[in-house]
């Protein structure tokens, strides 16, 4: 089962056999040379508060669904958590997705599309620890000089451009946006939500 907009954030398996990236320097880049880990300082806090949740549901809490339709909350976290690695292993080429569950990013299936096969909290807190392993390495190593550079991703017969900083958004963006769903879903059965924004 996949989510409207879902082919739009991961792409289906029939055009990523055909993903090759071409790089080209942006005009735009600065002479700076920083790491840009410091202007996303707080995503580690937000990951951590979804593990904190996460991590204490047993498997009928996990298995909770925001509607009939909907996919299981263990669902909605593995995919999550799989995205970042996809985006980031599998299309950027980083390193590291051997250190998740998520060790074949390009291969079009993540734990979403198994519902037969629900997911303990356990794995959930290691695909969400180890995935944010791999964002917290490229936060330290890129740069304000190389993450405008621009990407060519040739998908099936579609030309996409990509910039690491698009992604980070992208992939920030897409945490929050399943971290607010998460805690509806949790809210309304009554569970603990998940508070990105409490104070230390």
């Amino acid at each position: 089962m996949r989510r409207a907009g879902y082919a739009g954030f991961r792409e289906p398996a029939r055009d990523r056999a055909w993903v090759t990236l071409t790089c080209h320097a942006s005009e735009a880049v600065s002479n700076s040379d920083v790491s840009i880990g410091r202007f996303f300082e707080g995503w580690s806090t937000y990951n951590e508060r979804i593990v904190e949740v996460v991590s204490q549901l047993s498997a009928d809490e996990l298995a909770v669904r925001p509607a009939p339709d909907g996919w299981p909350i263990w669902a909605t976290v593995g995919h999550t958590a799989g995205a970042r690695v996809y985006w980031l292993c599998g299309v950027f080429d980083e390193p590291g997705a051997e250190t998740t569950p998520f060790s074949d990013p390009m291969s079009g299936i993540g734990w979403e599309d198994d519902l037969d096969t629900p997911r303990t909290a356990t794995e959930l807190t290691e695909a969400l620890e180890s995935s944010f392993r791999i964002i917290a390495d490229c936060l330290q190593r890129w740069t304000t000089d190389n993450v405008f550079e621009q990407f060519e991703r040739q998908a099936g017969k579609r030309t996409q451009v990509h910039t690491r900083q698009g992604v980070l958004m992208r992939l920030l963006s897409h945490d929050a946006y399943h971290s607010g769903e998460l805690s509806q879903t949790l809210g309304i059965h009554g569970m603990t939500q998940i508070d990105l924004w409490r104070p230390e």
